[in-house]
């Protein structure tokens, strides 16, 4: 069975940074795109970054430069580390695989909160 439980999320001031952590079970993550998602009220998901099994990372245009993605294959974890966090980064975050054509294959963990306060 699939798992995969973020941890890591909390309350920030502008500027501030975080850690996030996606234990995943019953999936490989160093053999599978794996990305990080996020979703603010209102708004659609999106993907904020993403890791190949080769390496290869893609972080959206709208976190670049502040956010990366990586991977502790022994520990099957992936990682995001946050900084110079802004408050439109408020959202839930989730990690994921990729989606299929009917759209994603692996259960959606309970994700993490995010909140940038002023």
């Amino acid at each position: 069975q699939v798992q995969l439980v973020e941890s890591g999320g909390g309350l920030v001031q502008p500027g501030g940074s975080l850690r996030l952590s996606c234990a995943a079970s019953g999936i490989i993550v160093s053999s599978n795109p794996m990305g990080w998602y996020r979703q603010a009220p209102g708004k659609e998901r999106e993907l904020v970054a993403r890791i190949t099994p080769g390496g290869t990372t893609n972080i959206a245009q709208s976190v670049k430069g502040r956010f990366t993605i990586s991977r502790d294959n022994a520990k099957n974890m992936v990682y995001l580390q946050m900084n110079s966090l802004k408050p439109e980064d408020t959202a839930v975050y989730h990690c994921n695989s990729d989606p299929g054509p009917t759209g994603w294959s692996t259960p959606w963990g309970p994700g993490t909160q995010v909140t940038v306060f002023l």
